[in-house]
């Protein structure tokens, strides 16, 4: 029997339910009603009619299963990828990109008000770039040995850690898939274990491809829980031969029973430890490990938003706390004072600090530390604080720090509208600062992530 929410507020698990989809959540499932409860299904979009099984039922909301596809959306469309409906790499492939763009701007919104209690700031029109495909500059593939012993290497199935198995991705870099097909090829030739999660056994956990959208270089690191792979150095230099866009072939060591890829040592064992890459008409070296934006056009297209919205003297003292490598902390240092980046992982100062003197930046200084112990220890009150934080938003006691500081302004880059939200109103909620514009940037088309980035600046300054 199918129940519709005219007929039953009573539902139970397994049950068949019709359910018109009304919008769509940051987790990007689609939103229906049934009855007074919200129901999340996966792979539907706003305007579809569909049958749905339902996987959990609360008090308050269930979770179901698109089982029949009644009336289509005119919002949904033929995915691109031939595994979209079983790869969790990606959650909109069924969805028209000009949609999606509105769904993350409304995402935002509706974060602002609903968590945040704004209902009077300016939120810009998305930003966006030419490429809604092709766009990843890096991808990190999960190995693994099939039955019949063939390696696959692909994204893992929507809810488990079963690998689908690609020979191409359609969001990643077109460059990078004449490597993914030959290298498992060339894995299995070299009879290399394959880790098993389940028993912990194996050597190959991941193959992780990073390639310079401007520069064309490609980086190949195999993350293993072992760094003695036979015959890897002489493999490595005939990887270098046979691509010549692939400047350098590295080992990662991760031994650990973990879900994190990346373990804290990794060797070169061909070629360089890094690739060039071109970003803000400036130079970086990238390494396999660190962390720099996947879609290089666009961080660099929401980098313009904030140096206009910031419109730089040329004396304010910037920290940019969360600082990275340095991806925003060196273009911005060119156009102010001194800027003072705060990062916590030793490896990306290293390379800030080897960026800044490859790009003849003498401005800056990088301190390797927490930001909620370092920012409470600045000697001089900074003018500017730039925050990039994880996806969990800002402790506390980073929240704290900056509303004792109180400096002019703020800018805070985010990719979790909800953390941003509930940050910027314990900003605010004092008085202290003034929310004035959100700018919304699509980084991750296909899924439904969506970067921002908010500025405020300090009651009463003269901004």
């Amino acid at each position: 029997m199918i129940n519709t929410a005219a007929t039953s507020n009573f539902w139970q698990q397994g049950e068949l339910v019709e359910v018109t989809i009304t919008d769509l959540s940051d987790s990007g499932d689609g939103v229906g009603r049934l009855g007074a409860r919200v129901v999340f299904v996966p792979d539907t979009v706003t305007g579809d009619r569909v049958l749905v099984r339902l996987l959990q039922v609360k008090p308050n909301y269930a979770n179901g299963k698109l089982h029949q596809l009644l009336e289509p959306s005119p919002h949904r469309i033929r995915p691109h990828c031939i595994v979209a409906d079983k790869c969790g790499g990606c959650q909109w492939q069924h969805v028209a990109w000009d949609y999606q763009r509105l769904a993350k701007q409304n995402l935002v919104v509706q974060a602002l008000e609903r968590i945040g209690g704004f209902t009077s700031t300016t939120v810009a029109p998305i930003l966006t770039t030419d490429d809604s495909l092709a766009y990843r500059n890096k991808a990190s593939y999960p190995l693994k040995r099939s039955a019949i012993g063939e390696v696959q290497a692909g994204y893992y199935q929507k809810g488990s850690h079963q690998v689908i198995n690609l020979n191409q991705c359609p969001v990643q870099d077109s460059r990078l898939n004449p490597l993914l097909a030959q290298i498992k090829q060339d894995i299995k030739q070299l009879g290399w274990s394959v880790y098993n999660e389940q028993r912990h056994q194996g050597r190959l956990r991941h193959l992780s491809l990073r390639i310079g959208r401007r520069t064309g270089e490609i980086l190949l690191t195999l993350v293993t829980t072992d760094w003695n792979l036979q015959n890897l150095a002489i493999q490595a230099q005939k990887w270098l031969r046979s691509y010549p866009e692939l400047v350098g072939v590295c080992v990662n060591h991760n031994p650990h029973r973990t879900n994190v890829i990346f373990g804290s040592q990794t060797r070169c064992v061909a070629g360089k430890p890094y690739l060039r890459e071109e970003f803000a008409n400036l130079q970086f070296q990238l390494r396999s490990e660190t962390f720099f934006q996947v879609n290089t056009a666009a961080a660099e297209a929401l980098f313009n938003v904030i140096l206009a919205q910031l419109a730089p003297t040329g004396n304010e003292l910037l920290v940019d706390a969360y600082s990275g490598i340095g991806t925003f902390t060196l273009p911005l240092a060119q156009r102010v004072g001194q800027a003072i980046g705060i990062e916590v992982q030793k490896a990306s100062v290293e390379q800030a600090e080897q960026n800044a003197v490859l790009n003849g930046i003498t401005n800056v200084k990088f301190q390797t530390g927490k930001v909620e112990k370092l920012l409470p220890q600045l000697s001089v009150t900074p003018d500017v604080i730039l925050l990039d934080p994880p996806r969990k938003g800002c402790v506390s006691a980073v929240i704290k720090t900056i509303l004792e500081i109180a400096p002019a302004r703020l800018i805070y880059l985010s990719c979790k509208p909800a953390t941003l939200a509930r940050d910027l109103k314990l900003l605010c909620q004092t008085g202290t600062y003034k929310l004035t514009y959100v700018q919304p940037a699509d980084f991750f088309p296909q899924t439904a992530h969506v970067e921002c980035v908010a500025f405020l600046v300090k009651a009463g300054a003269n901004h």
